[in-house]
Parts: C-alpha cells; structure tokens; sequence
C-alpha cells in the first residue's frame, strides 16, 4: 500500500476537522495584509472562475416552510376547507394564474415569476417521511431518504465534479458547516462574517499562525496535507475578506439578506467556487403557533433577499451564470390546528430562480382530497429529481447514480 494511501486510511478529511486541524481551511486564519504571492493566487482565482462558469447557489428554508400557504391553491375548494381560518383568500393574493397565488408578502417572487425567471416544482418529497426537523433535514441534506450517509449531496457532486479538489470549490456561509457540504475529498470554505473569517488565537500565536513557510517538496504525507490545508485556509480567508471588503452595492436586499450578498461579493471578486450554500436560519420557519403574520413576515424577507440577489447579479453582469435553488425539509399538514398554525407535514413545493430558467409549474400536484397519511399531501417529486435537474440540467454534469442514490429523470428547465 503507498504511503498516501495508508495515510488516506489513517487520518481521513473527516477525522482531521473532528480533531480542529481543517478547522483552518473552515474558520480561517488570521492575516492582516497580503502577501505579494497572495496577489497572484487572486489572480489565478480571478482567471478559474471566468473558465468555470455556471454556479449553484442553494437556500435552505429551516424549519419546514408551509408550502400551501407559500403557493396558495386559490381555485381549489379544498384548500378553505382544511384551512377555514389561516387560509389566505383570493383577494389578498399574489395570483399567478387561475388556480395559483402567491402569499401576498412575496412581491419579489411574483416579479420573478412574471418575468419568467422562476420554477415552481409541486410535491416534492420522498417515501415514509420523517416528521424530525433533524432527520429529514439530513435527509434533505444527503439525498439518502430513509438511510445514513456520511457526506453530503453537495459535498460528493463537489468529489465527483473536481475529484482534484481545487481549493475554494464550496462556500458554506453560516456559523458551521452543513452535513450538505461534508465532503471526502474537498474541504469547503465556511464562514458567517466576513470581516472576521480568521482563525481565533492568542494574539502571540497570530502571526506564527499566519505564516506558512514554503520549506520545498514535502514527502511526509500527513505533513504535506496539513501544510495544504492551511496554506488553503490562509488563501480563502484573505480572499474572502478581501471580497467582502471591496463590495459595493446599491441593491436593497431588505430586512434579512439571508447571507446573498455575501455570495455576490466572491462571485464578483473572482472567487473559484462552483457550489455554495446559504440558508435561513434557526428553525425560523417552524409555524406551529399564530402563523399567517410570522409566516407572511418570513415570505417577504425571502423574496425580497431572492429578487435582490438577481438584480445584484445582474449589476455585475453575473446573471447569467447563476442558478438558486430553494428547498425546506418538509411541508406542513393540510388541516390548520387549534393554535391557528400548521403542525409537521411531508411533500413540499421547492423553486429554482435564474436568468436562464425556463419559468412555470413543474411536477405533479398534489391531491387536496386524497390525502396521505396523517392527513399530509402525498409526494408526486422526488426530491432528487430537482436536484438532478441542477447538477445535469444547469451544471451540465452527467453524474453516477451514487451521487443521488439513484437516477432521477431532470426536468427541462433551463433555456
């Protein structure tokens, strides 16, 4: 067995950010001004990024976001039935057409979609839900339904797209890493402030921590990997800062920019990722209680913060590239509870926004009538059927079956 190879065995990616090393590659290390090699890594970012073209943004809805009440099905009876007192009447709504509205927050979405920039997809969901916040998020997360996985889908498209494992290929902004981005072989960038994406230290470590030397050919492996890995660190912190600093732009993004503009800001700085990942936080969407005014609230801070980011994509002339997919863990049930809220459900719509996306209604609807069990709508999409339509649809990336556990027929939803 070659070195590397035991090496491999002994100490995987995993372990190493268990243990706090590749922690440097997530939280970054500290470097106040940047080195002349520094300015040619920026360059070469710069160039690699023009060459790779089309990105994937993916927004996480925590908490299960009522999807009947997102994208309302006005011309069906049935909907006021079930709901006879936090459903949303016809007059109050965003209509789309003669069976759809948008929840009346949502002037962002309704000019996406009017535009033809927006993709609804109806009933996503898979078989034997889980009504867990964590497992089905995990299973969201991992695209392995009702199963364990290790790595995340986003993670192993990352594997399979780039198995070289370029650095900076994945962007997680939030306060830690998603199970979604957990990879074998890359080690995705993660950070929540940009200003501050540097490695906590003593501040007598600090400048020990920002240097790595350049000592020549490393053989030791798990020697060459760390060295890697912070060299790694030192560069994506840099950028990003770097990035963040030089942002400027006159687009309102509204109350909560759900961390878009962030994604602008490396996207137009040059950064070489392919993949990033975003999302609103903190179980924010979980309307048990009360919930036309805090769900209507929710809805308008996230397309407000969608629109925004087209239009800031736009201002650099970036649009064109980029692809966001939306996505909750699950629905909510069909029936409102005493508490004038929505309990737990299963099949769920999901959105795809971009420039290049062939707008309207996809999948199967889901029956009001003929309901699943625990009075829940029945999936009629896989959800990995979107999600191939985002690796082979938009990335253009033919993958194996293994990436999604399983092929899924794409739609055509790009132009």
């Amino acid at each position: 067995m070659k070195s590397k190879d035991l090496f491999k065995n002994k100490m995987k990616r995993r372990e190493v950010l268990q243990k706090g090393l590749a922690g440097m590659g997530i939280a970054g290390l500290a470097g106040a001004t940047l080195a002349p090699s520094m300015f040619g890594r920026i360059a070469e970012a710069q160039a690699l990024a023009a060459a790779n073209g089309k990105i994937l943004v993916v927004l996480e809805l925590s908490g299960g976001n009522d999807g009947l009440n997102t994208v309302v099905p006005y011309g069906d009876d049935a909907y006021y039935r079930h709901r006879p007192e936090i459903g949303l009447p016809k007059n109050d709504l965003r209509i789309l057409d003669d069976h759809f509205g948008l929840n009346p927050g949502m002037a962002g979405f309704e000019n996406l979609y009017k535009d033809g920039k927006m993709a609804i997809v109806h009933g996503c969901g898979y078989e034997n839900p889980s009504f867990s916040h964590f497992t089905s998020m995990a299973y969201w997360h991992t695209a392995a339904p009702n199963s364990g996985e290790e790595y995340g889908w986003v993670g192993r498209l990352a594997d399979d797209m780039e198995p070289s494992a370029p650095s900076n290929f994945v962007v997680n902004i939030a306060s830690r890493q998603s199970l979604a981005v957990r990879s074998e072989q890359h080690v995705p960038v993660v950070f929540d402030q940009p200003n501050r994406f540097m490695r906590e230290a003593f501040h007598e470590e600090k400048d020990a921590l920002a240097r790595v030397p350049d000592v020549g050919e490393v053989e030791n492996p798990s020697r060459r990997f760390l060295q890697d890995i912070a060299r790694s660190a030192n560069d994506a912190s840099a950028l990003v800062r770097q990035a963040w600093s030089n942002y400027r732009s006159p687009v309102d993004y509204g109350v909560n920019s759900l961390d878009l503009p962030k994604v602008v800001s490396l996207i137009d700085a040059g950064m070489p990722t392919k993949l990033y990942y975003v999302s609103y936080r903190n179980n924010a969407f979980d309307t048990h209680v009360f919930q036309n005014n805090v769900h209507r609230r929710l809805l308008t801070y996230t397309s407000d913060a969608v629109a925004a980011f087209v239009r800031d994509l736009e201002r650099i002339g970036r649009a064109d590239d980029v692809a966001l997919m939306i996505f909750s863990e699950f629905g909510r049930r069909v029936p409102e509870n005493v508490s004038l809220g929505t309990d737990h459900g299963a099949a769920n719509v999901m959105f795809v926004v971009g420039n290049q996306v062939k707008g309207g209604h996809y999948g199967e609807i889901p029956s009001l009538t003929n309901l699943g069990e625990g009075d829940n709508l029945a999936h009629t999409t896989d959800f990995r059927r979107v999600y191939q339509t985002m690796t082979q649809g938009w990335l253009g990336h033919d993958s194996s079956s293994e990436l999604l556990n399983g092929r899924f027929q794409a739609f055509d939803m790009f132009v």
